[in-house]
C-alpha cells in the first residue's frame, strides 16, 4: 500500500461510472477469505497448495483495500468498511464443501484460472480507461497480479492433470460453466452495497444491469484477445492457429454487443 502514489490523486479526473465500479469490485476483491477456506478444504492434504492459497488471498485482500481507499477519496461519503460488512452479511459462499464443486481437482484450478483471466483482462481494461493516476497505477498492479495468479494455478492445474486425465471436452465444460457464473450475485450485490444507502431494498436485475454495462464498456480488442487466449490455454486448446483467431473474434464480438445492449438498456431504465 505505501508503494502507490497517493499523493498524486486527482480528482477531476475520476469517471462517476468508473467509481461505482471501482466500489464493487473493491469488496469482491477483499472476500478472499471465504474462498480460500473453501480451497483449503478441497485440497486439504495438499500442504503447498494451502501455502500457495494463503499468499493469493493476501494479495487479493491487498487489491479490495487499495481499491477502497482509492474510492473513499474519489468520494468521502463512501464507507468502504461499513460496504464490505454489508456485503459479507448478504453474500457468502458455501464453507462446508470437501470436494470440489467441479467434479476434480483439475477442475477447480481450470475454474481459478478462468476467474484470473477475467480479472486480469477486467484490470487491464480499468487501467486504460481511466485518465486518474492513481487508480491507473492502482490497477496496473493488480493485472499484473491477476496475471501471476493465473499462471500459479495454471501450472498447479498441470500436476492435477496428469493424475486424473481429465479430457478436453470436459475442461471446456469447466471453463464455459465458470465463465457463465461471473453472472451470479457476487457483484450485483458487492455494486449494490457499494452504491445505494443501507436499507434500500435489493434487486437483482436493476444491479447486474448498472454494473455489466458499466463494466462491459470498458474492454478494447487487445483486453479481449489476452482473455480469449488465457481461456483456451485453461481449457486445453492452444490459442493459436485458426480456431483460436476465431473464439477471440467471436469473444469479442459478443462483448461489444453485449455492452451496446446493456448501455441502451441503462440508459432506458435511466
Amino acid at each position: 500500500m505505501d508503494d502507490i502514489p497517493w499523493d498524486r490523486f486527482d480528482r477531476s479526473r475520476v469517471d462517476p461510472d468508473i467509481l461505482r465500479v471501482i466500489k464493487a469490485a473493491a469488496m469482491v476483491e477483499r472476500n478472499a477469505a471465504d474462498y480460500t477456506a473453501y480451497l483449503r478444504n478441497v485440497f486439504t492434504d495438499d500442504a503447498y497448495f494451502s501455502d500457495m492459497a494463503a499468499h493469493w488471498e493476501d494479495e487479493e485482500v491487498q487489491h479490495g483495500d487499495a481499491l477502497g481507499r482509492w474510492a473513499e477519496m474519489a468520494d468521502p461519503s463512501f464507507d468502504y468498511r461499513d460496504a464490505f460488512r454489508r456485503f459479507r452479511e448478504g453474500y457468502q459462499i458455501q464453507l462446508d464443501a470437501t470436494e470440489s464443486i467441479r467434479g476434480s481437482r483439475t477442475g477447480e484450478l481450470i475454474a481459478r484460472c478462468i476467474v484470473e483471466t477475467g480479472t486480469s483482462s477486467f484490470y487491464s481494461a480499468l487501467r486504460d480507461a481511466t485518465d486518474e493516476p492513481v487508480l491507473k497505477d492502482i490497477c496496473h498492479r493488480i493485472a499484473g497480479d491477476e496475471f501471476r495468479h493465473f499462471k500459479m494455478f495454471y501450472t498447479h492445474m498441470q500436476k492435477y492433470l496428469e493424475r486424473e486425465n481429465v479430457p478436453t471436452w470436459k475442461r471446456i465444460l469447466v471453463a464455459l460453466s465458470r465463465i457463465k457464473e461471473s453472472e451470479d450475485d457476487e457483484l450485483s450485490y458487492a455494486y449494490h452495497c457499494g452504491n445505494f444507502p443501507e436499507g434500500t431494498p435489493y434487486d437483482r436485475k436493476t444491479a447486474n444491469l448498472a454494473y455489466a454495462a458499466r463494466a462491459f464498456s470498458l474492454y478494447r480488442p487487445p483486453h479481449v484477445e489476452r482473455a480469449s487466449n488465457m481461456v483456451l490455454k485453461a481449457a486445453g486448446i492452444s490459442p493459436q492457429g485458426r480456431f483460436g483467431r476465431f473464439f477471440g473474434a467471436m469473444m469479442w464480438r459478443y462483448i461489444a454487443s453485449r455492452s451496446r445492449r446493456m448501455s441502451e438498456e441503462l440508459k432506458a431504465a435511466a
